[in-house]
């Protein structure tokens, strides 16, 4: 059972080898810059670096964001379960058909519960 895992384990060192190689020679062959203010400031297309680092997101942006993760994992779910069941729907027809509708109905509600909240209102 161990010989099955040979080859994986020789992958493992070969890339933890050229890994190390890599930074060993950009270490020894690579050029020392010499540190200076302009060197050191952040590069920002040419406009001086003015204001906060990171903007503020309102937090409409995230319940969205939230939101599209949610919904697409869902739908994303939907299409290997029909081809996971396709043969178990000839003989349990209904009973896979009810349990699609079932989270179909459960995932509409978190829609319909969003849209009336307001989340999806971008004039707000």
């Amino acid at each position: 059972m161990l010989k099955e895992y040979i080859p994986v384990l020789i992958q493992v060192v070969v890339a933890l080898g050229f890994a190390a190689v890599a930074l060993i020679f950009s270490v020894l062959l690579g050029k020392k810059g010499r540190r200076n203010p302009t060197k050191d400031s952040p590069y920002e297309c040419g406009m001086l670096p003015l204001g906060g680092a990171q903007p503020r997101f309102a937090v409409k942006f995230y319940l969205v964001a939230m939101l599209f993760i949610l919904f697409d994992l869902e739908v994303v779910f939907m299409y290997p379960w029909a081809v996971a069941y396709r043969d178990f729907v000839l003989s349990k027809g209904p009973v896979i058909l009810w349990s699609m509708l079932s989270f179909i109905v459960i995932v509409t509600v978190g829609y319909v519960y969003a849209i009336k909240k307001g989340v999806l209102d971008w004039t707000r």
